[in-house]
């Protein structure tokens, strides 16, 4: 099976094209601020992005003919996880989102070049997938839920990975998995449904190289009518110019990381905090799993560094046993779901969201 895999991202674009799972092309670049810069919306991108996306193809002499293709889930309405095709609701959520985030174009251009090879068009776990269970919803105030959005593709991904390292199968196991990237999520995955997690977009869980994570809510209000900040300034210390990038003016993780490792403050104790937060999370899923956990996965960028694997093994070993999967193969993931999907090992989900 012939599967294209598209992932785009805020700055950057990745492209693969894999046989079955060997991936035998792969490219990325990155997008320069001059070309963006003229786009007042996500959704203006759309034709800049998809001829890039053919002009790559073209410029590696790789002819636009797929069993399948499969794109990064969007910031779609809640929904369960899976492989689902892409349908004319998807396309509409996607274009109508209240998240901007330039993941919501890639199942438009993957239908677009699935239409022109006629193959089938995919898109697997996307960060809203919501399998919460009704108790991790509710908070204080009413009308005010918690909602789910993580890194569903990766933690999904690695969780099937190690259970199939088992040799058992994910909806046996309970797993918590702890992904540190550029945002942070740390989920609860009970029996192969995710019944508990952060918010890892805007404003819940531990604080992350650039967004503020959970914060004091009477004196988040209190800043919000101060008078000193607008609303997008607001949102902006939320996620964008929060977490480490708000303490220590920037988000290099691997000069933090070796700052701290020196005992260099302020990034010692910073990054130290960062770290702290995220095991007390996994240390809440741990009671969501009623104790009965099987593995905590800890993955992401961030675990390519010695200084925070280990600080968090450290924090966290005494619960269950820790797996070590640092890095994340979004690209990898994909495509085995829309090969799961083409060979009918996984079922197709249809969107439609209540």
């Amino acid at each position: 099976m012939r599967i294209l895999v598209i992932n785009p991202g805020s700055t950057s674009t990745k492209l693969a094209v894999f046989e079955d799972n060997t991936c035998i092309w792969v490219t990325g670049a990155h997008h320069p601020t001059s070309d963006l810069a003229p786009f007042h919306h996500i959704n203006e991108q759309y034709e800049y992005r998809r001829k890039f996306i053919l002009d790559l193809l073209q410029q590696a002499g790789i002819e636009i003919k797929f069993d399948g293709v499969i794109a990064r889930g969007g910031l779609l309405r809640p929904t369960p996880g899976g492989v689902y095709t892409i349908n004319e609701q998807m396309k509409h959520d996607l274009l109508h989102s209240q998240h901007e985030h330039a993941c919501n174009l890639g199942a438009l251009i993957a239908e677009d070049i699935a239409t022109i090879c006629q193959c089938p068009a995919y898109i697997a776990d996307p960060e809203v997938v919501d399998e919460l269970q009704p108790v991790a919803r509710l908070t204080g105030i009413p009308g005010l839920e918690r909602i789910s959005i993580f890194h569903a593709l990766n933690s999904k991904a690695v969780s099937r990975r190690y259970a199939a390292s088992v040799g058992k199968h994910y909806e046996d196991l309970n797993i918590i998995v702890a992904h540190l990237g550029g945002g942070i999520s740390v989920s609860a995955h009970r029996h192969g449904k995710v019944i508990d997690t952060n918010n890892a977009l805007n404003g819940d869980g531990p604080f992350t190289p650039e967004r503020a994570g959970t914060v004091p809510a009477n004196q988040l209000v209190e800043l919000c009518f101060s008078g000193r900040y607008e609303e997008r300034q607001i949102k902006k210390m939320l996620c964008g110019q929060g977490g480490l990038v708000a303490h220590l003016g920037n988000n290099d993780m691997k000069a933090i990381a070796a700052n701290a490792e020196q005992g260099i403050e302020p990034d010692k104790t910073v990054l130290d905090a960062m770290l702290y937060n995220v095991a007390k999370h996994v240390g809440a899923m741990h009671v969501a799993l009623e104790g009965k956990t099987d593995a905590i996965i800890l993955t992401g960028g961030i675990m390519h560094s010695p200084y925070c694997s280990a600080s968090l093994r450290r924090q966290t070993e005494y619960l269950a046993p820790i797996v070590m999967m640092p890095g994340e193969d979004e690209m990898g993931a994909l495509a085995a779901n829309a090969l799961g999907a083409l060979t009918g090992e996984l079922p197709l989900q249809v969107y439609s969201p209540q």
